[in-house]
């Protein structure tokens, strides 16, 4: 594997702190990965060395507002206007960038927690670009919640600024997700079984962090427009999709949540949706105890839905 960081520039001159991992040889899919929210996109790098010695291409970028593509007043905010899309069309670019980099090569869409909604909304916006989608630790629509959580910070935004870390939306956002996890450990105990997993992400100083009143808007705007009829609609039908999720995610409610937008597409018309729920698994599948299960999962479906290599 050969591995690489790199500048990727986005439609409006902001640099896009990108990650790249190669395989030894001539690719047999790109691989584009788009993380969660307050994380980054070099925790795959375990995922894309599996990926890689399975023939594939990786690339995967710190969105705005995460990692080094952030400075440090720009984290946990997305944009001074409709950040949502702004990130989506990002990973648009980077599309882009590796195809360019690849003709001819097929591309596939790796998407986690928040990476999965901006990847359900890439879908809709770019579907015709992918030869697959994977959809990791998803949520289904969370219905006039949404719109009540965007109003509490719109307004929050308002009164101490777009940048302020607004420990309400914080609060409401993650305040339960520990619950079944009782006697708590950490803050973070839902995140994986893997106690060591979940203190690399509590020390690492790019996670966890708490983010701004404007994010939360763009976030709940956006999942707003991902389950909206018209979203699921414009998929390609023959878009294969593999959602997956742990039965104990509170992201997913415990597993509702995947299956919803798994039975979204499918009644959208699309032909080729799986849905995986791992037993008593948490939110993050690829850092949970059984993460090597996990990953195979991925390649063996991904090796049966893509063509194989001359």
């Amino acid at each position: 594997m050969e591995s690489s960081t790199l500048a990727v520039t986005a439609n409006d001159g902001t640099s896009l702190h990108t990650y790249r991992w190669l395989p030894d040889g001539p690719p047999r899919a790109i691989v584009q990965l788009a993380h969660g929210m307050a994380e980054h996109a070099s925790r795959y790098e375990r995922f894309a060395e599996a990926l890689t010695g399975a023939g594939y291409a990786v690339y995967a970028n710190d969105h705005r507002g995460h990692g080094q593509t952030a400075s440090a007043a720009d984290h946990g905010y997305f944009a001074d206007h409709d950040g949502f899309n702004t990130v989506v069309t990002d990973m648009s670019t980077l599309s882009e960038f590796a195809q360019a980099e690849h003709p001819g090569v097929p591309l596939v869409l790796f998407g986690h927690s928040m990476g999965s909604f901006l990847s359900r909304a890439y879908a809709a916006q770019h579907g015709a670009r992918l030869a697959a989608l994977v959809l990791s630790g998803t949520g289904g629509d969370p219905g006039p919640l949404a719109a009540v959580g965007k109003r509490v910070a719109g307004l929050q935004a308002r009164l101490r600024g777009r940048h302020h870390p607004s420990g309400l939306m914080d609060k409401l956002t993650f305040g339960a997700f520990n619950s079944k996890f009782k006697p708590n450990r950490t803050a973070f105990d839902w995140l994986s079984r893997d106690d060591a997993e979940v203190d690399k992400y509590i020390a690492d100083p790019l996670c966890g962090n708490v983010f701004s009143a404007a994010f939360y808007a763009d976030l709940l705007g956006g999942l707003q427009q991902i389950n909206s009829s018209s979203a699921f609609a414009a998929v390609p039908r023959d878009l294969p999709i593999l959602v997956m999720s742990g039965e104990l995610d509170p992201v997913g409610d415990n597993g509702k949540g995947p299956r919803e937008v798994a039975d979204k597409y499918r009644k959208a018309g699309v032909t080729d949706v799986t849905t995986t729920i791992y037993p008593e698994g948490r939110h993050e599948v690829l850092n949970d105890s059984n993460r090597d299960e996990v990953t195979a999962d991925v390649l063996a479906w991904l090796d049966k839905h893509l063509p194989t290599r001359d």
